[in-house]
């Protein structure tokens, strides 16, 4: 699936899993920090791409993984969000359209380069070079593959992030979800909003009746993925409400509350950045409205024993 020159192996291979005619979702296990997953629609005359990967060597086996389908080449590019995970790779799309919200391209140009030390285990991440999305949009635009209609959509309010899209695939009941959804691993709302992703799952997301769902990260799933996320975003609503009311900081409340049925999900200590942002909508911040973002962090890897978050990338 992948060429020798850009084999992945660790923490899992990546694998290329056709979920309608021509229509490919590409997992990179494990899904945790900075490990995405991507897709692509294969048309007759080329390649739409869902999402980039967030190093050199991650994307260039991606591009190898659709090169192993078909020869055609990526002429268009979609991005879901403006993190680094689904957008340092852009640069590699040569030729490629590079289309998102203009959020998007907004948020790839303030985050900058990657790093990871403090924050992150040390990352291999090749000679990234910045690409935003240069053909953007306010709400919506209609992408097509032939004559396969696909809907990429701004979800109109913060949740994952400010910017976030959706491409939605109604003749095949199919929905690319980007981070809206996390299958497996534990949601992130730091740049986002905790209110504004229920609102966005609810309202948007949950009544299209997708059948097959390609979440940012974490296997392909079913519409029962829906209702797991909301549960977590609930969870920790309820979770902010208690301990702010008792006083507690959000790292203390993350440090007390027993995740329970969430306990399995990776990435746990996000539990704290996601309180940060709990807290702030308790307080009255709008959804997506800046927070410390820095001090949050910190709480997570305070939370994380003091060491820097596992990233595997």
């Amino acid at each position: 699936m992948t060429s020798t020159a850009h084999d992945i192996t660790t923490p899992g291979r990546p694998r290329v899993e056709e979920v309608s005619d021509g229509v490919h979702a590409y997992i990179q296990p494990d899904g945790t920090w900075w490990i995405n997953n991507t897709g692509f629609l294969v048309g007759a005359r080329g390649v739409v791409s869902v999402d980039a990967c967030s190093t050199e060597r991650r994307t260039r086996a991606y591009l190898a993984a659709i090169a192993d389908v078909t020869p055609l080449p990526v002429r268009t590019l979609i991005n879901t969000h403006h993190h680094g995970d689904h957008t340092f790779g852009n640069y590699l799309f040569s030729g490629a359209t590079i289309v998102a919200h203009e959020g998007t391209r907004d948020g790839v140009k303030k985050w900058g380069p990657p790093f990871d030390e403090p924050v992150w285990t040390p990352v291999e991440w090749g000679d990234i070079e910045l690409e935003p999305p240069f053909l953007t949009y306010k709400d919506e635009v209609t992408v097509w593959v032939d004559d396969l209609r696909c809907e990429v959509r701004h979800v109109g309010s913060a949740a994952h992030t400010t910017n976030d899209s959706i491409v939605w695939v109604p003749e095949r009941e199919l929905l690319f979800s980007g981070d809206l959804l996390f299958n497996g691993g534990t949601p992130f709302l730091l740049q986002g909003s905790i209110a504004g992703a229920v609102k966005v799952l609810e309202e948007v997301v949950a009544p299209l009746g997708a059948k097959t769902i390609v979440p940012g990260h974490g296997p392909v799933a079913g519409p029962e993925v829906i209702g797991q996320v909301l549960s977590y975003l609930r969870f920790v609503r309820n979770t902010a409400r208690e301990a702010k009311s008792a006083g507690l900081s959000p790292l203390e409340a993350a440090r007390e509350v027993d995740l329970g049925e969430f306990a399995d999900l990776r990435d746990a200590e996000r539990i704290a950045g996601n309180l940060h942002r709990a807290y702030a909508e308790l307080d009255g911040a709008e959804p997506g409205a800046p927070i410390d973002v820095m001090a949050a962090i910190g709480d997570m890897i305070t939370y994380n024993g003091g060491k820097p978050l596992s990233c595997q990338a």
